[in-house]
């Protein structure tokens, strides 16, 4: 698709979740589960001492769930989490943030500030959106 000469490509910070839930690296996955299940979210940055480590998915919880003699609130989310994490600035731009996430398959990317601080998360739900609103723009 070619952009029209007067639109820019919008960068990641105006669709991403801002300031979103976060877990511990030392939480049960049963607490993670519940904070997903409370706020109605998929995807939860996984912290060690304010560093992030990781990122705890709702799919990942219900595989988990499956299999025989895994309990919950004995495994901590450190050893079920994915690593390494697709991390972004919230400059990137919106194209390539969803080509690397097609293109992996990835379900979200982590947004970092120049601290390395969790500012923000970007999810497929966030890309519908985008894409949602793009194209309500373009056709307008």
């Amino acid at each position: 698709m070619q952009w029209p000469a007067i639109m820019m490509m919008p960068s990641i910070d105006r669709y991403m979740t801002r300031q979103p839930w976060t877990t511990s690296a030392q939480s049960s996955l049963a607490d993670a589960h519940e904070l997903m299940h409370a706020h109605q979210i998929r995807h939860l940055p996984v912290l060690d001492a304010g560093a992030l480590v990781g990122v705890m998915s709702e799919r990942d919880i219900h595989l988990l769930r499956s299999i025989a003699g895994v309990s919950l609130h004995e495994t901590r989310v450190r050893e079920a989490m994915s690593e390494p994490v697709y991390v972004v600035a919230p400059s990137a731009a919106l194209d390539q943030v969803v080509a690397t996430m097609s293109e992996h398959k990835y379900g979200s990317a982590v947004v970092v500030d120049a601290h390395g601080a969790v500012a923000g998360i970007f999810t497929t739900v966030d890309a519908c959106s985008a894409l949602s609103e793009l194209l309500q723009r373009a056709t307008a």
